[in-house]
C-alpha cells in the first residue's frame, strides 16, 4: 500500500527523493509528522487486494471520513493506521487461537525504518513496539543460519544471543492509544461487517475481483 501510495500521490516526494538522495519513504514520514492520531476522521480499511476467508474473496479497500481538510498527509497517515489496525485485528484472533497473551511486538524490514508507522504501531497496540538493530532481518536469518552450519556458534540460541540485539523502542502513548482504542471498537472492527453486502453486490456487479 505504500508502493501504491508513492505510485499513485507520492510524485512530490519522489522527485525530491532524487535531488536529495533521500528516500521517498522518509519524505512521506515528514508529511504525516503534523497529522493528528485519527487523521482527522479519516478511517481506512486496507483491504487492497482480495482476501480468502477473512476479509473474503469480494472484500475491497475502503476509505471513510473524507471532508475537505484532508490532504495527501492525511491519506498517508490513514494506510498507516489502517494497516496497524489489520494487524491488531490479527493479533487478537492468534491470542484468542493460542490462549497465548503478546505483550511486546517486533518490527522487522522496510515498514521498521518508519519512525511515524513504528509510533502508530505502538500506540494502536497499546504495546513497546521494538526494532532490531538492522532492519533486512531475512539476511540476518541466513548468516544466523550460515554461522552455525560452518560452526562458528554451536547451536541457532548461541548464534540469536550473539548476533541480533535490539535498536530502538518506541513506547506507546497513553492518549494516543485512547484515541485510537476507540476508533479501532467502534469504526474499524464494525467497518467490513457492514461494507461486506455492498462489496458483494459491487462484485456481482462489475465481476470485480474475480
Amino acid at each position: 500500500m505504500v508502493s501504491w501510495f508513492k505510485e499513485e500521490f507520492g510524485h512530490p516526494e519522489v522527485a525530491e527523493a532524487l535531488r536529495s538522495g533521500e528516500e521517498a519513504e522518509a519524505l512521506f514520514d515528514r508529511l504525516v509528522a503534523d497529522i493528528p492520531p485519527g487523521a482527522m476522521g479519516l478511517m481506512l480499511q486496507p483491504f487492497w487486494s482480495p482476501g480468502l476467508r477473512l476479509p473474503g474473496p469480494e472484500a475491497k479497500g475502503a476509505v471513510i471520513g473524507f471532508g475537505d481538510v484532508h490532504t495527501r498527509g492525511h491519506l498517508y497517515r490513514a494506510i498507516l493506521e489502517g494497516l496497524a489496525y489489520s494487524l491488531r485485528q490479527g493479533k487478537e484472533r492468534i491470542e484468542k487461537a493460542t490462549r497465548t497473551p503478546i505483550n511486546q511486538l517486533r518490527v522487522s524490514g522496510g515498514g521498521s525504518q518508519s519512525r511515524q508507522a513504528m509510533q502508530v504501531t505502538a500506540d494502536i497496540f497499546g504495546l513497546p513496539t521494538a526494532k532490531p538493530h538492522l532492519y533486512e532481518t531475512s539476511g540476518l536469518g541466513a548468516a544466523i543460519t550460515a554461522a552455525v552450519g560452518l560452526g562458528f556458534h554451536r547451536d541457532f540460541a548461541a548464534a540469536v544471543a550473539a548476533m541480533t540485539r535490539i535498536g530502538e523502542v518506541f513506547e506507546p502513548q497513553d492518549e494516543h492509544h485512547t484515541l485510537y482504542d476507540a476508533l479501532y471498537r467502534e469504526v474499524y472492527l464494525k467497518m467490513y461487517r457492514r461494507l461486506r453486502p455492498l462489496y458483494q453486490r459491487i462484485r456481482a456487479i462489475t465481476g470485480y475481483p474475480p
